[in-house]
């Protein structure tokens, strides 16, 4: 009985596969009395042109052409570096650390988004820098564009506000300019046109790294008292499995509020740029 059950399967799917194998033979062919048909583009449809592109290289035939190809591969060097040195020689480093200290000072995790802090950070930034980038512009690019100076010309009038301004932001405070000049064992500079830009630059980086970390330390005092306020009432109480967060965020968030926190925060932040 169990050979038989066994077989019937067996049996049903071998004739389902000679039932099938006809059909499947006869599949090619149109049956009889259908009508011939063709396959033929109509002549209106034209084919999809796709130009050739051709890449050539050669050896320089003359100084110029030598001289064209490094300045190639200088300027596709200072594009692709373009973000870093927008972010580190501008006073969106100070903002971006600033902001993110507040974020954590206040116990929120994702509001507001770090996208959002980059945003303010950026165009509070193009705020502070216009000026110097107006410069860039009538002094550098339009120029150059408009064929009056050559490009060495113009990366210097770039160069010249930029320098301007970390001068200004470093000011009197320079313990990180002076470690950079031992470092590069330069003599101490007279003034500020005897630094060289590859010193100027780590070192404005370096102190404006001290200055937003110092505006995050005084941010976080205030907010610190009230977390340790709230803990040490939580602990009087007993209630030591209630996170102290949980219970200081909404007061943090109200204190903060109350006193106009971005207003103050985006004011003090202007005026330790432009002093």
């Amino acid at each position: 009985m169990k050979k038989l059950q066994f077989r019937l399967p067996l049996v049903f799917f071998f004739l389902l596969i000679c039932a099938v194998r006809p059909v499947v033979a006869q599949s090619g062919t149109f049956p009889n009395g259908s009508a011939e048909g063709t396959a033929q583009m109509s002549r209106n449809v034209r084919p999809a042109e796709i130009p050739n592109v051709s890449i050539q290289i050669a050896e320089p035939r003359s100084g110029q052409e030598v001289a064209f190809s490094v300045r190639l591969l200088v300027i596709l060097t200072v594009l692709t570096l373009a973000p870093s040195l927008l972010i580190l020689v501008t006073c969106f480093l100070r903002f971006s650390i600033v902001l993110d200290f507040i974020k954590r000072a206040l116990s929120l995790q994702q509001v507001p988004p770090t996208a959002v802090l980059n945003g303010i950070a950026f165009f509070m930034t193009l705020f502070i820098m216009w000026p110097t980038f107006s410069q860039i512009y009538n002094n550098s690019f339009k120029p150059l564009s408009d064929g009056e100076i050559e490009i060495e010309t113009a990366i210097r009038n770039a160069e010249e506000p930029i320098r301007v301004f970390m001068e200004r932001q470093i000011g009197r405070d320079t313990s990180s300019l002076n470690m950079f000049m031992g470092m590069a064992k330069l003599p101490k500079p007279n003034n500020w046109s005897d630094v060289p830009t590859y010193v100027l630059i780590p070192s404005y980086i370096l102190h404006e790294l001290t200055v937003a970390f110092k505006i995050g330390v005084i941010l976080y005092i205030p907010f610190i008292i009230i977390d340790m306020v709230v803990a040490s009432i939580l602990m009087s109480m007993g209630m030591m499995m209630l996170p102290p967060v949980q219970i200081s965020m909404p007061f943090k968030l109200m204190l903060f509020v109350l006193v106009d926190g971005w207003g103050l925060l985006t004011t003090q932040l202007f005026n330790s740029v432009l002093k």
